[in-house]
């Protein structure tokens, strides 16, 4: 081999089995970890969703303390219905 192809053969073969493998490798990991991460539209779902829980946990703790003002040992008896 002349000179100009060991120049040229030498830098591409460690390329193609050094370099190469790796840069694809992080090429696809980057895109997987990009695609596990929630896009804005979901985020924006997931916050309405809490909002919507912490409504229904407020009205259901204000259900309780009625119930248990008018009611006393409701939560006994659905207990023992629940067996």
């Amino acid at each position: 081999m002349s000179g100009m192809a060991v120049a040229f053969f030498v830098p591409a073969v460690v390329f193609l089995t050094v370099v190469a493998p790796i840069w694809i490798f992080m090429h696809y990991r980057s895109k997987q970890k990009a695609q596990a991460a929630l896009s804005e539209e979901e985020r924006e779902e997931l916050e309405t969703l809490i909002e919507r829980v912490e409504g229904m946990t407020g009205r259901i703790e204000t259900l309780e303390s009625i119930l248990d003002a008018e009611t006393p040992g409701w939560r006994r008896r659905a207990d023992e219905a629940a067996r």
